[in-house]
């Protein structure tokens, strides 16, 4: 039988046809036209031993017509259905309604469904017995700030971002990639250090060093203002609403993550704290008098594993 690298004496359409001449092929087709599969699941499906279902797999992805990848330990194969000659895919469309029979084409159809069923089975199981760890799972695995990502992602392109009080530049690091401008802003020669450390690689973040009562950056810039666990450390913490909202622009956001009140009076002295969280009402006070409006406030759901204490997100607009 003639292969792929003798096409310059063969025309592919013979290649394609001598391809598609055993009925086996045309089934094996049909399926992964349908979606991927490993070898094991191809001989559920067909109820053919592997030998035969290897053979005739090597065949069509040496012709071109099976294409796979590598998953972990498996090799998945599929149909190449966008990478096909419109020939060949009018070729296949004739073979595949003439070659195997109707009731061939429905048992193979009825095990294809319960190989993918076994499939969803396996997942669902897994949910099943890892719902009440999932969390910890999953932080385990990749960390607590794989949301936050998701999230960075949906800003604009256009975004100019003002992280104020940035630390160590984290939250800096996440919305970077996504938008055209982050001004990161903290008072701390150390924390602007270890940001530049962090940051180096990032050349849309702007450090600047400063304080948040008196923040460095011009009228109206921003279109999006950050506050994160910062408002505690502040004497006046009014004196940052009023300078947020004359550093964003008209119709640009605030957003406030912070603690609510309570009695860790411990923080002061190990955080450097001056105030023990905020009630909702003082928070709405402060931004309605800086001129903010259309407020959300929202308390955050504890994490299993924090063990500070509770926090609330509030945004209001400019």
């Amino acid at each position: 039988m003639l292969r792929p690298n003798q096409m310059t004496t063969s025309a592919p359409m013979i290649l394609w046809m001598q391809s598609l001449s055993d009925p086996t092929r045309a089934r094996l087709l049909r399926l992964l036209e349908r979606t991927e599969l490993t070898v094991a699941e191809m001989c559920t499906t067909l109820q053919l031993p592997q030998s035969t279902v290897s053979r005739h797999l090597k065949l069509l992805s040496d012709d071109g017509w099976a294409v796979s990848r590598r998953d972990g330990t498996s090799n998945l194969y599929r149909m190449p259905n966008g990478d096909m000659e419109p020939a060949q895919k009018k070729l296949w469309n004739v073979v595949k309604s003439h070659s195997v029979s109707a009731s061939t084409s429905d048992q193979d159809d009825a095990r294809l469904e319960q190989v993918i069923e076994a499939r969803r089975s396996k997942s669902q199981a897994f949910f099943s017995s890892a719902a009440s760890k999932w969390d910890r799972l999953r932080a385990e695995l990749f960390g607590h700030r794989v949301d936050a990502w998701a999230f960075a992602a949906a800003l604009s392109s256009d975004a100019v971002v003002g992280d104020l009080g940035c630390g160590t530049g984290a939250v800096a690091q996440t919305i970077a990639p996504w938008v055209e401008q982050v001004i990161a802003v903290d008072s701390s020669a150390a924390m602007m250090q270890s940001a530049r450390k962090r940051l180096k690689d990032l050349n849309n973040i702007d450090l600047r060093r400063g304080e948040l009562t008196q923040l460095p950056i011009e009228d109206e810039t921003l279109s999006h203002a950050i506050l994160i666990l910062v408002l505690p450390y502040l004497t006046t913490p009014q004196s940052v609403f009023d300078e947020a909202w004359r550093v964003t622009k008209p119709g640009g956001k605030l957003i406030v993550v912070d603690m609510v009140p309570h009695d860790r009076s411990e923080y002061r002295e190990e955080l450097g704290h001056s105030w023990q969280g905020f009630p909702a009402d003082q928070i709405q006070s402060w931004m309605s008098l800086a001129g903010w409006q259309k407020s959300r406030y929202a308390l955050m759901p504890p994490e299993t594993d924090a063990k500070g204490t509770g926090l609330f997100v509030t945004t209001a607009i400019r």
